[in-house]
């Protein structure tokens, strides 16, 4: 457990920094809202292609049948990451006069924020053995 832990974050800190850098490139083309989402899909498709070959074993699920439990876990993750990275940069950091990197720095909280539950939910219900027939 405690290695697979290990793998799990270590992934997840890999998806989180594609996450974030490309989030930071879409800021470019796209505004922040619509950067956030997308750069969530590109990371969450990293992550659950890392974590299917690096960190769990097979579920005996088809690859479809785990990418859209996958994304149901990741989905809950999206709103804790797009409402803590919004809640930061455009209440709490302005209202206590942060400005220093304010989005970067926010966004970046809330990548981090959901780890440990998802690693449950990933190892429950994501990458759970399937049920015999």
């Amino acid at each position: 457990m405690k290695r697979q832990l290990f793998l799990f974050i270590l992934v997840g800190g890999f998806a989180a920094a594609v996450n974030w850098l490309s989030r930071m490139a879409l800021s470019l083309v796209v505004n922040l809202e619509l950067a956030i989402v997308l750069a969530f899909l590109l990371a969450m498709t990293v992550a659950y292609t890392l974590n299917r070959r690096f960190v769990f074993i097979s579920s005996g699920r088809t690859v479809q049948d785990e990418y859209v439990r996958f994304g149901i876990v990741n989905l809950v993750a999206l709103v804790q990451v797009f409402l803590i990275t919004i809640g930061l940069d455009r209440y709490l950091f302005p209202m206590i006069g942060m400005e220093w990197h304010r989005t970067a720095i926010a966004h970046g909280i809330g990548v981090v924020s959901p780890v440990f539950t998802s690693y449950l939910a990933h190892k429950l219900f994501t990458f759970s053995a399937k049920p015999e027939r």
